[in-house]
């Protein structure tokens, strides 16, 4: 449901902690306004470490990266109010499904910046899944809607966004045994928590 290379920068978060890996880092803080800034450097020290990503991989991709992911907060932040759920939770989705590629596509058909499949698009009225405002918000709302159907834990919804609802039902509403979804979930875990952090010391 992901791109491979978003899951495997997010992926490196947790691989990180184990040392031994070159890292082509991604730094941020919150002003005081709200605003999220991103750099690939610590600027001065209202930056704390977001992502490391690994050089052979990080170092093509994250000034891409660090240029789209502030575009768009005003549709992140706005779905996000919409649908009730943290702005955090949609960017660090986005982080994992796409790496904030609008234009992403899965093998599976799953398209744009938090990687809607065809079913999930049509049953939130998506249009043009390419169009970053409906895709963040229906991706949104889909959240939303998951973190409901189980009670709000957040990583079974994260593994129902992944895997799909009836997967996390059949394993007796636990994160399936799949090895992707098994990676996905620590990944936006990590990356939500990052964001969480730094959006309260701000």
């Amino acid at each position: 449901m992901h791109s491979p290379w978003a899951l495997r920068l997010a992926v490196t978060v947790l691989a990180a902690a184990a040392g031994g890996v070159a890292h082509a880092d991604i730094y941020s803080f919150v002003d005081g306004a709200g605003v999220t800034h991103f750099s690939n450097v610590p600027v001065d020290n209202r930056y704390r470490l977001l992502l490391a990503t690994p050089v052979e991989e990080g170092a093509e991709h994250a000034g891409k990266w660090l240029a789209k992911s502030t575009l768009y907060d005003p549709l992140i932040d706005r779905a996000a109010r919409s649908a009730a759920v943290r702005p955090e939770l949609v960017r660090a989705v986005i982080v994992v499904e796409s790496a904030f590629n609008p234009r992403a596509v899965s093998k599976r058909g799953a398209v744009g910046l938090m990687q809607l499949r065809p079913a999930t698009a049509r049953r939130y009225g998506v249009s043009d899944a390419f169009d970053p405002e409906q895709n963040i918000t229906a991706g949104a709302h889909y959240l939303r809607d998951l973190m409901a159907r189980f009670g709000n834990d957040m990583e079974l919804a994260l593994a129902a966004y992944n895997a799909g609802e009836d997967a996390v039902e059949r394993y007796g509403r636990s994160i399936p045994p799949f090895s992707e979804t098994r990676h996905y979930v620590p990944a936006v875990m990590r990356v939500y928590h990052k964001l969480l952090s730094q959006q309260r010391s701000g």
